[in-house]
């Protein structure tokens, strides 16, 4: 099996306010989904959820507030998942519940050393 880095991407504008109550039912979606793949021994490592904002060092130590500054998608977590090849991961992928909220899940496989 290849390991697969999951990119969870979302376009930051879209997120809706949440009661509290409506936030622990979304933590739950993404529990389950990545149960599911942890139960089929799939699971690398769940990752973690990342702030929207950060900083970006370039050539010759420049820094600057980032990762984007304009545009709205950020980055908004990622997992590493074990996979037969592209087709299973997008499979895996398919289930994810930022799907659901609009944003995306960017598939990579991870490069051989």
């Amino acid at each position: 099996m290849k390991e697969y880095l999951l990119l969870y991407r979302m376009d930051v504008t879209t997120v809706p306010n949440r009661t509290e109550e409506q936030a622990a039912q979304v933590m739950q979606l993404w529990m389950d989904w990545i149960g599911g793949i942890a139960a089929k021994g799939q699971l690398v490592s769940r990752g973690s959820r990342l702030e929207a904002t950060g900083r970006v060092l370039r050539s010759g130590n420049v820094v600057t507030n980032g990762p984007f500054t304009d545009i709205k998608e950020v980055l908004g977590g990622y997992s590493l998942v074990k996979a037969a090849d592209y087709d299973e991961a997008l499979q895996m992928a398919a289930g994810c519940p930022v799907l659901n909220m609009g944003g995306s899940v960017e598939i990579r496989e991870q490069a051989g050393m």
